[in-house]
């Protein structure tokens, strides 16, 4: 009988599947790991490093729920989703084929920051249709949700080391740069999610992971300090500007380039006005502390972060 914990995971050449994959994998006594891939897929140079790791790639369609998909998921222990909303068809297809294949536990694609299930963000609002529907079906399910990454907290800098895509990052100041927030070196999801999916006081439970907790303000210090030349003069976007920019794009959500300009909006009006990107307020919301209940993992200090950016040795997020 194997002692290792079987795991399958949808969206694992993402930014969080990778960092979810490369800590799976580097413990192979205890997890055997399969990747649930597009068929048009396959080719990807990402699954050909995690299979060359010892990863296994099961071609499947989430686009209906047929046999093919539930004898892949038959036997698995977690099933975790890294797929983003736009696949939010193919994760409900998912949950529903990981219930009739008895999966042990499913971890949905949520991985943001602490926020109130409903009334703030309308992508939460969508997460939380997907966990409604888990519900449903009394399939096992953990919630895990990270502190806002460190790749989208820098503003971008003249010497292009530091770079993302503008519309993605808090590249400017939100509000008075006080509000404190949870912040997570995106490559350390994997070490969090490999002790959570193990844990069985996780089970039915929400966990929330963070690196630390810095103010914007104290951000920018630490990127001065470090010795980095900032874009000329700091940008300040105001609680009023947000809510413009939130109301002004709900009327026109149909268009793709407003979801995301609304979407973004709502993200720094939770985490910059609101503060809801917190551990107390979390722990308030019924999460789980991951750094409580893993004192003996070492996360990225945000300083080490700064360093590996501006020296070129951390990869830009959606750059």
């Amino acid at each position: 009988m194997s002692s290792t914990t079987k795991v399958a995971i949808a969206g694992a050449s993402g930014v969080t599947g990778s960092s979810i994959m490369r800590a799976l994998l580097a413990s192979p006594e205890t997890f055997e790991v399969t990747m649930l891939v597009r068929p048009t897929s396959v080719g990807k140079h990402e699954y050909a490093e995690f299979v060359e790791c010892g990863a296994v790639m099961k071609p499947v369609d989430l686009g209906n729920i047929s046999d093919t998909v539930i004898q892949a998921l038959t036997g698995m222990d977690v099933v975790i989703s890294c797929l983003t909303l736009r696949a939010f068809n193919e994760e409900m297809n998912l949950v529903e084929a990981a219930t009739a294949a008895g999966v042990g536990r499913y971890v949905p694609s949520f991985f943001g920051p602490s926020c109130p299930p409903r009334g703030v963000m309308l992508l939460r609002e969508r997460k939380e249709d997907i966990l409604d529907h888990i519900k449903r079906l009394y399939l096992p399910y953990t919630v895990i949700d990270f502190g806002w990454w460190y790749q989208l907290s820098l503003p971008p800098l003249p010497s292009g080391k530091v770079q993302a895509r503008f519309e993605m990052c808090t590249a400017q100041i939100l509000g008075d740069g006080n509000t404190p927030w949870a912040l997570t070196d995106n490559r350390d999801i994997g070490k969090y999610v490999a002790r959570v999916i193990a844990d069985p006081r996780t089970l039915h439970k929400s966990v929330f992971g963070y690196s630390g907790v810095w103010s914007q303000n104290a951000v920018w210090d630490a990127l001065e300090k470090s010795r980095a030349s900032l874009y000329p003069g700091i940008m300040y976007l105001y609680e009023k500007e947000l809510l413009a920019l939130i109301s002004e794009g709900q009327a026109e959500m149909a268009n793709p380039a407003i979801m995301l300009q609304v979407a973004m909006a709502q993200y720094k009006y939770s985490l910059g006005i609101r503060g809801d990107n917190t551990p107390e307020h979390a722990k308030y919301l019924g999460y789980l502390d991951a750094k409580e209940l893993y004192p003996d993992v070492e996360s990225t200090p945000l300083e080490a972060f700064i360093r590996d950016a501006v020296e070129g040795r951390a990869k830009p997020a959606y750059s």
